[in-house]
């Protein structure tokens, strides 16, 4: 009986960090200040996804395949005073097997702001949401590599992850220079 028992601690406590590393860490609301915290004035716009709009996006990804599933994308405008700080833009990429959620902070010259992720549904690799890791991404611009390996140090055991990061960024930028967003 105390085998069980002392089997059964063991399997909880293995658990418990998998567990911990799924959630949801921002509301649609509090993204685009975990962005742009500096923003006084924050506008929303949803924007469907058109056929013309996915073939529009995919186009500036450069080979890179990024999933373009969503049937919308949620759009912040962020401003201080009167002036534009840039654009938050919400976007979903695909881990090992979930779909995680980004929000993807943007100047208005493309380079990225900040990266800040709003929901994570895999058991491991959570550890992308570290400020650390995602500080890799400021300054990021369009034309800029973010490879993990190569550009982006790499996370031990979340490359899926990693990977998803990189591709939720390049999107965010696509879709904002689709849309005309970014100069």
């Amino acid at each position: 009986m105390r085998g069980r028992v002392v089997l059964l601690l063991l399997l909880l406590l293995t658990a418990v960090p998998a567990i911990a590393q799924e959630g949801q860490f921002l509301s649609e609301a509090e993204a685009p200040h975990a962005v742009f915290p500096d923003a006084d004035a924050v506008t929303r716009t949803d924007v469907d996804v058109t056929p013309a709009l996915r073939d529009a996006v995919s186009a500036r990804l450069d080979g890179m395949r990024a999933s373009l599933w969503e049937s919308r994308w949620v759009i912040f405008r962020a401003a201080r005073g009167s002036t534009v700080l840039g654009h938050a833009i919400v976007v979903e990429e695909i881990g090992k097997h979930r779909p995680i959620t980004f929000v993807v902070g943007l100047r208005p010259d493309g380079r990225v702001a900040d990266v800040a992720v709003m929901a994570y549904r895999e058991p491991y690799g959570g550890e992308i949401r570290s400020a650390r890791f995602l500080s890799q991404y400021h300054d990021k611009g369009p034309g800029d590599a973010v490879r993990p390996y190569r550009d982006i140090r790499n996370v031990a055991g979340a490359t899926l992850s990693v990977e998803a990061a990189s591709r939720a960024v390049k999107k965010a930028q696509a879709v904002a220079a689709a849309l005309g967003l970014t100069t």
